[in-house]
């Protein structure tokens, strides 16, 4: 939530996030970034000129190693990034997607099969660029 000048995530929409800092992917510790359970599917309203999202996704290390998940980002509806699937333990997936033009991203994530329903899904370091 915010003044409209700046991204701001869309409430009411079919994902809960969790916005979280000490997270870990693969054994690696990230500073911040954001969680969810797949399927899910969150939008963030840019509200003004950006250039670029940045991330690295995977498996939350909470997850014991269970489950899988595939990671896509959606500009204005159009997509503009998938990964393959990841699988929990293994290390994050940098993302960079140009957002140049775009008024809103949506960051989807889909569980490879019903285990990767039980595992949280991070999107870590996870950066919107303005100008």
């Amino acid at each position: 939530m915010g003044d409209g000048t700046g991204p701001e995530v869309r409430l009411g929409v079919r994902s809960w996030l969790w916005q979280r800092y000490g997270l870990r992917v693969g054994g690696v510790a990230y500073r911040h970034g954001v969680s969810v359970h797949a399927p899910s599917a969150v939008t963030v309203d840019l509200n003004r000129s950006c250039t670029a999202f940045d991330a690295l996704v995977g498996v939350d290390d909470m997850s014991m190693g269970l489950g899988a998940a595939r990671f896509s980002v959606y500009g204005d509806g159009v997509p503009l990034w998938r990964s393959g699937a990841v699988q929990g333990g293994e290390a994050a997936v940098p993302v960079h997607v140009p957002l140049s033009g775009y008024r809103s991203v949506r960051l989807v994530v889909h569980p490879r099969r019903a285990m990767g329903m039980v595992a949280v899904s991070d999107w870590a370091q996870s950066r919107i660029s303005c100008g």
